[in-house]
């Protein structure tokens, strides 16, 4: 089964940026669209972005023009770079896997982004 292990979450002011990575282990990265979701204390968890194997990306409203997903399928890692930030935007996220043929998914451990002055 993959493993997903998240960085690059922190403290960033509001407006700031952030880029979140996800490393995957598996050598057949490119039979999984892998997503980013984000989740606050006492709410359910929210998609933030997707984006497949042949990089078609799919975002929340409320992160259009803001977010990015790419994918680097050699290095089996997905990225989510967050501009304009804002403190609605704090929460923690985490990655997500999904198997395209078994549809299995799996979550990483989560990355706490906080945005605050």
């Amino acid at each position: 089964q993959v493993q997903l292990v998240e960085s690059g979450g922190g403290l960033v002011q509001p407006g700031g940026s952030l880029r979140l990575s996800c490393a995957a282990s598996t050598s057949i990265f490119s039979r999984y669209t892998m997503g980013w979701y984000r989740q606050v204390p006492g709410k359910q968890r929210d998609l933030v972005a997707t984006i497949t194997s042949g990089g078609t990306t799919n975002y929340a409203d409320s992160v259009k023009g803001r977010f990015t997903i790419t994918r680097d399928n050699a290095k089996s890692t997905v990225y989510l770079q967050m501009n304009s930030l804002k403190p609605e935007d704090t929460a923690v996220y985490s990655c997500n896997a999904l198997h395209i043929f078994t549809l299995r998914t799996t979550w990483g451990q989560g990355t706490q982004v906080t945005v605050s002055s």
